[in-house]
């Protein structure tokens, strides 16, 4: 298989230049910051087009709580330029600190446990601006909140993995972020009275920025956010705690720490892959008995609607695993031939919007 590092790699450092690129080479896979490493590797002697010049702010509407960026601008550089204004991207963006881009991130379908409240990144993404796989610059949505004209093109972009156009230009609304965080964390004697806490906290009144449940050392812990005011926020806490019976406060660099880690997976170990899993509630206590005859770490996020599991094994195995449960996963970080495990929902689909916009397969095939 090829790396990346053996073959020929372009950097675009305009629109002009993806057009021009994508008519002159026959076979592409594009990459961003490069910060996922099972989908930065063409495995088919693609050349790479490297989106990483095409970066910067171009607009910014503090009062509209809306910007539009190059879609190779450093995640962490838009994190900067609107924490200045007090506001922030809720939905998490994860591997912001390894240097994810904007365009990375959509392509991947990426979100962290910060969607919990408001939302993934299909809820935040307003527009784009791309280059389809016959050197066409087209656009999708608009660089307002309100924009509902014409075919949801920025939806079909998330998770796409470059394999219906090469993104060149993003649109985001962002909201407020809130003055403080923290977080209460309950150790459970077994996965499924970590699941009925979880069933507890969706049905009651909280507002939570963050609810994940953590298997450390074999056991599960709940990680239970809030934030807001400063001045009312540990009263919050104190009612939360209060309700949950039991649990440890994290807050300050504590908090802030636990988060940032979660969001870089400093938990993954070096020999493993990363799997993205969509679940559900009722679905975790099944794959986790599994996964815990294996041994590897796992975070269920978001209440209970996706994992992060780490497999030092063959990919196999954890293939056939998922399919067998007509579960679907992605790999993000690891050596892949093939990022895809599981079961494949809507691929079908995207195969037709792809012999639309990429009828000649200059771009990698779904």
């Amino acid at each position: 298989m090829q790396t990346q590092a053996e073959s020929t790699l372009l950097a675009a450092e305009s629109d002009e230049d993806v057009q021009e690129i994508l008519r002159a080479h026959g076979r592409l896979h594009v990459c961003g910051g490069g910060t996922k490493s099972a989908l930065s590797r063409p495995n088919d002697g693609a050349t790479v087009l490297t989106t990483s010049r095409l970066s910067g702010m171009i607009e910014y509407e503090p009062g509209e709580f809306t910007f539009t960026a190059r879609a190779g601008t450093p995640v962490s550089e838009i994190a900067r330029v609107l924490a200045e204004y007090g506001q922030y991207l809720p939905f998490d963006p994860p591997l912001a600190g390894r240097g994810a881009t904007l365009g990375g991130t959509i392509a991947a379908g990426l979100s962290g446990s910060g969607r919990q409240r408001y939302g993934g990144v299909r809820d935040f993404l307003i527009g784009v601006r791309f280059v389809d796989g016959q050197g066409q610059l087209l656009r999708g949505g608009g660089k307002v909140v309100k924009n509902a004209a014409g075919f949801d093109l920025p939806k079909l972009l998330i998770g796409s993995l470059g394999r219906l156009g090469v993104i060149v230009e993003v649109s985001f609304k962002v909201f407020p972020q809130p003055q403080e965080y923290g977080t209460i964390r309950c150790a459970h004697a077994t996965i499924g009275a970590a699941l009925e806490q979880v069933v507890r906290l969706n049905r009651s009144i909280f507002d939570l920025e963050a609810l994940d449940i953590v298997v450390e050392d074999g056991r599960p812990y709940s990680y239970v956010r809030q934030g807001g005011l400063a001045s009312t926020l540990r009263k919050r806490q104190r009612a939360l705690c209060d309700w949950l019976g039991s649990g440890d406060i994290l807050r300050g660099d504590e908090d802030a720490v636990f988060w940032q880690q979660a969001s870089e997976f400093t938990w993954l170990p070096s020999d493993a892959a990363l799997i993205k899993i969509p679940v559900t509630l009722s679905i975790i206590a099944m794959l986790d008995e599994y996964l815990a005859s294996v041994h590897v770490a796992r975070r269920y996020i978001a209440a209970g609607n996706l994992a992060w599991v780490s497999w030092p094994y063959d990919l196999a195995e954890l293939d056939a695993q998922l399919t067998g449960r007509n579960l679907g996963g992605l790999v993000l970080l690891g050596a892949a031939k093939w990022p895809f495990l599981g079961t494949r929902t809507g691929a079908s689909v995207a195969s037709r919007v792809k012999t639309v916009l990429d009828p000649q397969n200059h771009l990698p095939t779904l």
